[in-house]
């Protein structure tokens, strides 16, 4: 539908998103490390800060294609700003904001709930921990290491990228923020048609 089709003004809103949460990308490094300091992989369960950027822009924007841009174009923006990773983020980038994408699209971009978003934070953690088998040695690790790891990603990113970034989008349409770049969906005249009717 034409509707669905990404304007400028979207892919803007979108890119703004993602340099923002780049930034916050770049700063999560350290914090990442600090934890790690504790062991048991309980970093993992602040990994889902990284796949925040596509949750949002996806639940803002609210239209195809969202998710992929605005996660890559946030893992460019953390390769750029210096995080150490190098070039791998831009891969790491695309297929997060693939998982993402997935969960919104299995609904065919119709429903934004809390349960589509947490969908999409397991999808994006299930491609990280994809990539990870072949480029972090995941193989490599005990059983019961391996095993949490995954848990520990996937709650935390059901926490973050899920149930928090759902929250944040709440919180930003209290404020009308997101109703000046959101279109108009059908229910939107239909709710002004019949607010009308009643007037009269």
């Amino acid at each position: 539908m034409k509707r669905n089709r990404l304007t400028l003004t979207d892919v803007m809103v979108t890119i703004m998103i993602a340099v923002v949460f780049a930034i916050v990308y770049r700063l999560w490094t350290p914090v990442m490390d600090i934890f790690s300091l504790v062991g048991l992989q309980g970093e993992q369960l602040l990994y889902g800060m990284w796949f925040i950027a596509a949750t949002i822009a996806m639940l803002i924007i609210r239209k195809p294609g969202v998710a992929i841009l605005a996660e890559t174009a946030a893992a460019s923006g953390e390769f750029f700003a210096g995080a150490p990773y190098g070039p791998m983020l831009l891969l790491y980038g695309l297929a997060q904001g693939l998982g993402t994408e997935a969960a919104f699209a299995l609904f065919r971009y119709q429903r934004f709930t809390v349960t589509v978003a947490i969908l999409g934070a397991i999808g994006a953690s299930v491609a990280s921990l994809g990539l990870d088998y072949y480029y972090a040695y995941l193989g490599d690790l005990s059983t019961w290491n391996l095993t949490l790891r995954i848990v520990f990603r996937t709650v935390g990113s059901i926490a973050i990228a899920g149930i928090f970034a759902y929250l944040l989008v709440r919180a930003l349409e209290k404020t009308g923020v997101t109703t000046m770049i959101r279109p108009a969906s059908k229910n939107d005249y239909d709710l002004l048609d019949k607010k009308a009717g009643t007037k009269r």
